[in-house]
């Protein structure tokens, strides 16, 4: 258990400012207008026209990296400015790529002081370092964080203001600076996707920034820079990517695109995860993880999730445990009850298949969310992961004021929230 809670930087921070901007703005946008919503069954039955977001290339497979280099190289920029955080940096993963930057003729400045929350402080240094340079493009190295700060930075170098101007969906005017995120988890799915985070500590909230302006221009996933992740980070932020995958299969918002992708994702996981959490330098299971974490991305980044992510985001808050592990205790007990609506049962009874059952059965399902977490030493149940009964009903109320439960098949009741929360801390 110790080494799980010394994951605390797996997080992606849009799952811990969405349930602000959303109780706070109570928005989605249909063809990139915001309507508001006063009722979940309004937003239920809102336009089902939407959009589907994605970055207009990604690379994918070791040597990914220097195709990125080389893709840099052909578009003639002179400056970069990579944006990661002091872990990375430590690595000397920063430290490479900047002199495969230079080596292709560019020159290159590092902020590396990325918090695992970043904050208006660390977007406004960044922005700093880049005006002194005079950067043409932006590289972020690392996990959710690095890749929201270097996406707010991007963002006020063309745009100016003030982050906090930007809170919303999409209040930017013009094009970000291209942005090549370069991912070193499979997991967050943060290299692909439209939203940033920042924290306002002054506040003390978080800014969720929804904008089509902030889709990095380059995803880039390379097995190479994730050999030496540590089994546990595997393990936490895989089962991450599992739930993105099982929770936007049984969304309400879910289409037959998000279903092609989350059920793929399904399938890599099944198939790799277990081998890269063994063997961090499988190179076959570590490029399959790469793409499960983007499939998951597409899927949940389009069909959103449930109340498997609006409760971990309450027991991450309250207790600081590390997301992906508080996702995988929680994921079992949560599809359980989903099971009350038929036809999030039929799903779940879908995905068995996916995962190595030889029937339909939601039951199945269940199981197999089990094993995965006995296998890779997830902790068995909240009670194990610090969690405090008395903070139940406050860990509901919370939840129930998540966003991401607005998407999941059960509108659960607070007592209902409390049970799933009492089977997960018996289990």
């Amino acid at each position: 258990m110790n080494m799980y809670k010394k994951v605390t930087g797996i997080s992606n921070p849009l799952k811990a400012g969405i349930s602000h901007f959303f109780s706070t703005f109570s928005k989605r946008t249909v063809n990139n207008k915001l309507i508001f919503a006063t009722t979940n069954y309004q937003l239920r039955k809102m336009s089902s026209v939407t959009g589907f977001y994605i970055p207009p290339i990604s690379f994918f497979g070791e040597g990914a990296l220097e195709e990125t280099v080389d893709y840099i190289k052909n578009k003639d920029y002179k400056k970069a400015l990579i944006v990661t955080d002091p872990g990375i940096a430590a690595i000397g993963l920063s430290g490479r790529v900047q002199k495969m930057l230079e080596e292709s003729g560019l020159n290159v400045a590092i902020y590396d002081q990325t918090q695992p929350n970043p904050n208006v402080g660390n977007v406004l240094a960044g922005l700093k370092v880049l005006k002194q340079q005079n950067s043409e493009i932006v590289v972020s190295i690392g996990g959710g964080s690095a890749h929201d700060n270097a996406k707010a930075i991007a963002l006020l170098a063309t745009n100016g203001g003030e982050i906090g101007d930007y809170e919303g969906v999409n209040q930017s005017k013009k094009a970000a600076l291209p942005l090549f995120a370069i991912n070193t988890t499979a997991g967050t799915a943060s290299e692909m996707t439209r939203f940033t985070i920042i924290s306002n500590e002054e506040k003390k909230i978080k800014m969720a920034i929804i904008d089509n302006n902030v889709t990095p221009a380059v995803a880039v996933n390379d097995p190479s820079t994730m050999y030496g992740l540590p089994p546990a980070l595997t393990a936490a932020t895989g089962l991450d990517a599992l739930t993105h995958c099982i929770e936007a299969f049984v969304s309400t918002a879910s289409n037959p695109i998000t279903d092609a992708c989350a059920l793929k994702g399904i399938d890599l996981i099944d198939e790799s995860l277990i081998s890269a959490y063994k063997n961090g330098k499988d190179k076959k299971a570590r490029t399959d993880m790469c793409y499960a974490e983007y499939l998951a991305g597409m899927a949940f980044n389009n069909a959103s999730l449930g109340y498997v992510h609006a409760i971990a985001h309450q027991l991450g808050g309250f207790y600081h445990l590390p997301h992906g592990v508080c996702n995988a205790v929680l994921l079992p007990h949560v599809q359980e009850s989903n099971m009350q609506c038929p036809k999030a049962k039929k799903r779940l009874g879908e995905i068995a298949l996916h995962l190595g059952a030889t029937k339909e059965d939601p039951e199945e399902t269940i199981k197999a969310l089990h094993v995965f977490n006995r296998a890779m030493n997830i902790p068995r149940n909240l009670k194990d992961l610090g969690v405090k009964t008395e903070d139940f009903g406050i860990l509901a109320d919370n939840a129930m004021n998540d966003a991401c439960h607005l998407t999941n098949p059960v509108q659960f009741t607070k007592e209902q929230v409390i049970a799933i929360l009492r089977q997960s801390y018996e289990y």
